[in-house]
């Protein structure tokens, strides 16, 4: 058996900014400041960002912890409220349907996610995407863990728990369009098939040794073969 572990923001969907919007409408109102607006979110977990960002602008460890569960909670309120205004076009990227139908077709293949993102901003993301949370079986979220390499290892203990499958680093294949995926789950031996959909291209990825590299996710026959070959 093996783990496919898919990215959200990037490699699976194109959202206009509106977590981006969201997150910093939910700053701005607890700490009284969005951050800087050249701080980078991507190949992040949404606990980081506000981390990162809140320290950034002076706020000590000890307050940003007392607040990330408020942050958490407005965030999650503005994605709803964005994505519901219609302003915020969340879409699939090219060839992402395909490749999870063509994936669900084998008895060999477990769907999962891997993202930075909160589980309940997964879920609002993906819905708006028209694409079902019910699909990805073995999952690992922001809201496991602050780091993202800490997130591979919660998703292969999570495949044993659930499903009996002991599953070596070998057998789990992260897909996402950043540096941070690509190196997120390398002490554990997991394979990681980077996607130029983000702000990364194609030789930006390759520089950090992913196992493959696709210019994006239509190429389906040549993710499934990287999947298939290993």
């Amino acid at each position: 058996m093996k783990l496919v572990l898919f990215d959200i923001d990037g490699t699976m969907l194109k959202s206009e900014g509106v977590g981006r919007a969201s997150m910093e409408s939910a700053l701005a109102h607890v700490f009284g400041s969005p951050g800087n607006p050249e701080y980078r979110y991507d190949g992040k977990t949404d606990k980081q960002i506000v981390r990162e960002a809140m320290k950034n602008v002076g706020h000590a460890d000890e307050i940003i912890d007392e607040r990330m569960n408020v942050v958490m909670d407005h965030y999650v309120g503005g994605l709803e409220e964005r994505i519901g205004s219609g302003k915020f076009k969340v879409r699939t990227l090219p060839g992402v349907p395909e490749l999870l139908d063509a994936l669900e077709q084998r008895d060999d293949v477990i769907l999962g996610l891997l993202t930075g993102n909160i589980v309940e901003g997964a879920r609002r993301k993906l819905a708006a995407a028209g694409v079902d949370f019910a699909r990805f079986r073995i999952n690992a979220f922001g809201s496991d863990h602050e780091h993202r390499p800490k997130l591979p290892a919660i998703a292969q203990q999570r495949a044993k728990e659930s499903l009996g499958l002991d599953l070596p680093g070998d057998r789990i294949y992260v897909i996402g369009d950043t540096p941070a995926d690509i190196a997120c789950g390398r002490e554990l031996g997991a394979r990681a098939i980077a996607v130029a959909t983000g702000h990364y291209s194609v030789d930006d990825l390759k520089a950090h040794d992913p196992f493959a590299v696709v210019q994006d996710l239509s190429q389906t026959d040549a993710v499934m073969e990287v999947i298939a070959r290993a």
